[in-house]
C-alpha cells in the first residue's frame, strides 16, 4: 500500500494550505485515515482523523476550528484544509491509514495506523 501526500509548502501566518493524500496498492480495508505531524526536534503527534464508517472527525485541540479533514474525491483519499495557519503548525505532515478495527476504537493513536505516507513539509512564516 502506498500513500502519496501533497499540498505542502511555504505560507505566511494567517494563510491557508490544503493537503491531500491518496492511497493505492494491494487490496486493503480502510477504517480511518488520519494526519499526523512532526515538528523539528519533536515527536510525531496526532492532528486529525476521519472514520470511514460514520464520517466522524477528530482533532487535536490546537487545530480545532482552523483545520478540517474530509474525504477526497477518490476512493481512499483524504484532505486536510488548514486555515489561519500559525508558525507553530510548521512540521512535516504525514497521512496514514488504519486498515483494521482495533479494540480501543481510537482514531487518534498513531500506533494503530498501519500504513504511512512519506510526509509533506508545511512551513508557516511569521
Amino acid at each position: 500500500v502506498q500513500l502519496q501526500a501533497s499540498g505542502g509548502g511555504l505560507v505566511q501566518a494567517g494563510g491557508s494550505l490544503r493537503l491531500s493524500c491518496a492511497a493505492s496498492g494491494r487490496t486493503f480495508s480502510t477504517y480511518a485515515m488520519g494526519w499526523f505531524r512532526q515538528a523539528p526536534g519533536k515527536g510525531r503527534e496526532f492532528v486529525a482523523s476521519l472514520s470511514w464508517a460514520d464520517y466522524s472527525t477528530y482533532y487535536t485541540d490546537s487545530v480545532k476550528g482552523r483545520f478540517t479533514i474530509s474525504r477526497g474525491v477518490g476512493e481512499n483519499t483524504v484532505d486536510l484544509q488548514m486555515n489561519r495557519l500559525k508558525p507553530g503548525d510548521t512540521a512535516v505532515y504525514y497521512c496514514a491509514i488504519q486498515s483494521r478495527k482495533y479494540s480501543s476504537g481510537s482514531y487518534i493513536d498513531q500506533t494503530e495506523y498501519d500504513y504511512w505516507g512519506q510526509g509533506t513539509q508545511v512551513t508557516v512564516s511569521s
